[in-house]
C-alpha cells in the first residue's frame, strides 16, 4: 500500500471531481480516507472541501506557515491562503 499520509499544509491537486486541476492546501485530515481542503478562492476557509484522499495526488509542495499558524490555533484568512499558493509558485 502506498504513503497517503496527508498533514496539514500540504498542497495537493485535485483529480476528479468539478474542481478537477485545482490546487488546494489540506487545512484538517478527518480520517484515513478524508481531508479538508481550501484555496481561499474557490475554496474558502470557513466552507472547506471534503475530499476523498484517493481524489487529490500530494504536491511535493509544503507550507511550514500555515501548519504552524493552524496547530498553534492562530486564525488564518482566505487573503492567507491566496497568498501561500503564490509564494510556493502554485498560482499566479
Amino acid at each position: 500500500m502506498e504513503n497517503n499520509e496527508f498533514k496539514v499544509g500540504q498542497a495537493v491537486k485535485s483529480k476528479a471531481g468539478r474542481d478537477k486541476g485545482s490546487i488546494f492546501f489540506v487545512i484538517r485530515v478527518v480520517d484515513e480516507n478524508y481531508v479538508m481542503v481550501a484555496d481561499g478562492d474557490m475554496r474558502r476557509i470557513d466552507n472547506p472541501k471534503l475530499k476523498k484522499v484517493k481524489h487529490i495526488v500530494k504536491l511535493s509542495t509544503f507550507s511550514d506557515e500555515l501548519a504552524k499558524r493552524l496547530s498553534g490555533g492562530d486564525k488564518i484568512n482566505n487573503a492567507f491562503l491566496r497568498r501561500e499558493l503564490e509564494k510556493l509558485g502554485l498560482r499566479s
